[in-house]
């Protein structure tokens, strides 16, 4: 018997994306054996968008998405865990190629090397991209360590004998590497699409929430942060980079991400929690 899927989304006010997100899972050509939403605490349309649908449904109060995860792989009865966000949609073979090389037996975990940006079309989407070194529609750098550390699908043996993700906010989804010993393995076939922020709110929001997560010198590397992500920094890149990519929104980008960016990493220092 071939080995069985869940499929595991932390949801947190995602009204606006989670029925496209469920509507492209759904239609797979490889059906997933389940479903699960995990929702975060949500305060918007989130729950009840998503009971119209035919998945399963798991509520807890707000503690960041690492944790929801956590709590749908423990309810989940697949053999394999397949972890997505609920700002994702995906091609109609994304299930079947994803799963294929764990299903053969030669990897136990990977990580898909095919993402794209969904709404590269607007501005400030193409700006976070830009930021993150990227001037195409891809959302990843399949040679960069930091993107190659998710695992977008895993044995859930695996998974669950090292007690699955790290609470560790923004970078929880990349704790399973250390604690694991190995590196998720890339599958270049399967195709997903996941939505970059497109407003300075979401902009400001995401990037506080990463500028939250620990640093790899501890204190001292979020005191450094504090002068790289300061206003004066943060108009000289944005003019220049507004100028290199031709585009104009991306001085004003700059300036919006590095002062979220900055509020995470000062709340942070003071004892904020990662996950809010």
């Amino acid at each position: 018997m071939a080995p069985s899927l869940s499929v595991i989304i932390p949801t947190y006010n995602e009204a606006q994306n989670i029925a496209g997100c469920l509507e492209s899972l759904l239609g797979q050509s490889k059906k997933a054996e389940e479903i699960i939403v995990v929702d975060d605490g949500s305060t918007d349309a989130t729950i009840k968008i998503v009971s119209g649908y035919p998945v399963t449904l798991l509520k807890s109060r707000h503690q960041g998405p690492g944790v929801s995860r956590n709590l749908g792989a423990t309810k989940a009865r697949g053999d394999i865990l397949v972890f997505v966000d609920a700002d994702m949609t995906f091609d109609k073979h994304f299930l079947k190629y994803l799963t294929r090389p764990i299903m053969s037996g030669k990897v136990k975990g990977v990580f898909n090397a095919r993402e794209f940006v969904s709404n590269f079309e607007k501005p400030l989407a193409r700006c976070w991209n830009f930021n993150n070194g990227l001037t195409g529609k891809r959302r990843m750098n399949i040679r960069s360590k930091e993107d190659t550390e998710d695992f977008r699908a895993i044995l859930r043996s695996e998974f669950t004998k090292v007690g699955g993700f790290d609470n560790t906010g923004y970078t929880d989804s990349r704790t399973l590497v250390k604690k694991l010993g190995y590196r998720p393995q890339p599958e270049r076939k399967g195709i997903s699409y996941h939505a970059n922020p497109e407003t300075y709110q979401e902009i400001f929001l995401q990037a506080r929430w990463i500028g939250k997560r620990n640093t790899k010198f501890g204190l001292f590397g979020k005191i450094c942060n504090l002068l790289r992500y300061s206003l004066p920094i943060s108009l000289v890149v944005g003019l220049y980079r507004s100028v290199r990519h031709h585009c104009p929104e991306f001085f004003f980008f700059k300036v919006v991400y590095d002062f979220g960016y900055l509020t995470g990493t000062l709340s942070s220092i003071i004892g904020s929690d990662l996950n809010k």
